[in-house]
C-alpha cells in the first residue's frame, strides 16, 4: 500500500484516500516500555460526566424543527446508543434565539488547509447559526504542523479578537488534530483563558491514532499535491503530534485547566454508515478496536473530565468535511456515508452548552 500510494497520488481524491489508507505491515501499536501507565475504565471513573440523555433530547428537538436542512436523519439514525443511555430529562427544549449569543470557534484537523480550496465549503453551517442568534469562525492553523506549533497559532488568533463585556461567548471546537491543538494552547497560554466560555472535541484526536503509528510526514505532504492547494509544509510533524504515545504523554503531563468546561462528541458510526474509502483504514484500525469511525478509535475521542454529549452515527469524515455535497461524483463512489445533519448537530451543541453554562451559573 505504501508504494501504491506514492505511485498514485496524481488523482486529486486518491491524496487523501491514500493518506487515509496509508498503511505498511507495521504493528498499529508496537511492542514499547516507553508509555505512561495506561488502564481502560468507564468513562465515568475517568471524571467523565454522561449528559448524552440531555443532548439527545436537544438534538431530535432541532432536527425535527429544522427537517428542511441538508441531509436530515431521523434522530434514532443520527446517534449510536452505547452501552446503558440514561434515559432524558424530559424537560422542555428552547429552540428560540441564543440569549448568550455564543460563538464556535473552529479548528480543523490535518491537511484541511491543503483541500479547502478543492473542496469548496458553502460555509451553510455559519448561516444556519446566525439564524438563531448564534456564529462559528474558523481558526486557521498550520495543514502540516504539530501541536505545539498550532496552538500558538490559536492563541495569536483569540488575542487579535476583540474583547466584549460579559460572559466568554467563544466555544473552541476541535476536530480530529484540532482538538489537540486547543488543548495545547489552552496549558500553554494562560491569557486566552478567559475568552472561551467551553472547549469541544469533535472526533477529536485527544489521545491520538493508532494508524499514525506506521504512517509518515510524507503521507501527509502528499496533500499538498491538491489541486490549488496553499498549505505549506509547515514544521513537519502534524502525523508524531498524532500518535498514542505522544499524545498520552502529553496529558500525563499537562493537567487541564480547571477553569474551564470541557465536553465531548465523539463518532461511533455503525459499520454500514463508514464511507468505501475509508473501509480499509476502518478493518486496519479494528485490528486494535472495530469501535472505530475510520481514523479513531471511539474512547480516544473524549477529553478527561468532560461532559460526553454523543456517540455521532457518522464515520471521522462525514462529521464535518462536506465532500459530498460539492463534489458528486466522489461522494458516490468514495465518500458514499458523507451525507450527515451537520447544521444541526452544531446548532444542537451550542443549545446544550448553553443551557449547560446557565443551568450551573457558569460565566467564564
Amino acid at each position: 500500500m505504501c508504494r501504491l500510494c506514492a505511485q498514485h497520488f496524481s488523482s486529486p481524491f486518491a491524496v487523501a484516500a491514500c493518506l487515509a489508507l496509508a498503511a505498511c505491515a507495521a504493528p498499529l501499536v508496537p511492542y514499547s516500555t516507553d508509555t505512561p501507565p495506561l488502564v481502560l475504565v468507564p468513562a465515568v471513573q475517568a471524571g467523565v460526566i454522561d449528559e448524552r440523555a440531555r443532548f439527545r433530547e436537544i438534538y431530535c428537538a432541532v432536527l425535527e424543527a429544522r427537517r428542511g436542512l441538508p441531509d436530515y436523519r431521523r434522530c434514532e439514525e443520527a446517534l449510536t446508543r452505547v452501552g446503558e443511555e440514561p434515559a432524558g430529562t424530559g424537560q422542555p427544549v428552547d429552540l428560540t434565539p441564543s440569549r448568550r449569543r455564543l460563538v464556535a470557534a473552529v479548528v480543523l484537523g490535518l491537511g484541511f488547509d491543503c483541500i479547502e480550496e478543492w473542496l469548496e465549503p458553502t460555509g451553510s453551517v455559519a448561516e444556519h447559526l446566525r439564524r438563531y442568534g448564534y456564529d462559528q469562525v474558523l481558526l486557521k492553523v498550520d495543514a502540516l504542523s504539530s501541536t505545539a506549533n498550532n496552538a500558538r497559532q490559536i492563541r495569536d488568533a483569540l488575542l487579535t479578537m476583540p474583547v466584549e463585556s460579559g460572559p466568554a461567548r467563544l466555544v473552541l471546537i476541535g476536530y480530529s488534530k484540532g482538538a489537540p491543538d486547543i488543548l495545547d494552547a489552552l496549558v500553554r497560554y494562560p491569557e486566552i483563558r478567559n475568552r472561551v466560555a467551553a472547549v469541544v472535541s469533535a472526533a477529536g484526536a485527544v489521545g491520538g491514532s493508532p494508524l499514525a503509528n506506521d504512517a509518515e510526514e510524507y503521507h501527509a505532504e502528499m496533500l499538498r499535491q491538491f489541486p490549488g492547494a496553499i498549505c505549506k509544509p509547515g514544521d513537519g510533524t502534524a502525523v508524531a503530534s498524532l500518535r498514542p504515545a505522544a499524545r498520552r504523554a502529553w496529558l500525563v503531563a499537562n493537567p487541564l485547566p480547571t477553569d474551564m468546561r470541557y465536553y465531548s462528541l465523539a463518532t461511533f458510526p455503525q459499520p454500514q454508515r463508514i464511507s468505501a474509502v475509508l473501509k480499509s483504514s476502518y478493518r486496519k484500525l479494528a485490528r486494535v478496536d472495530a469501535r472505530n469511525d475510520g481514523q479513531l478509535i471511539f474512547y480516544d475521542q473524549v477529553i478527561p473530565g468532560s461532559r460526553l454529549l454523543a456517540y455521532v452515527n457518522a464515520d471521522h469524515w462525514a462529521l464535518a468535511v462536506p465532500i459530498a455535497r460539492s463534489h458528486a461524483t466522489i461522494g458516490a463512489v468514495f465518500v458514499t456515508q458523507n451525507g450527515y445533519p451537520r447544521e444541526a448537530l452544531t446548532e444542537a451543541l451550542l443549545r446544550f452548552i448553553e443551557e449547560d453554562l446557565s443551568n450551573d451559573d457558569w460565566t467564564r
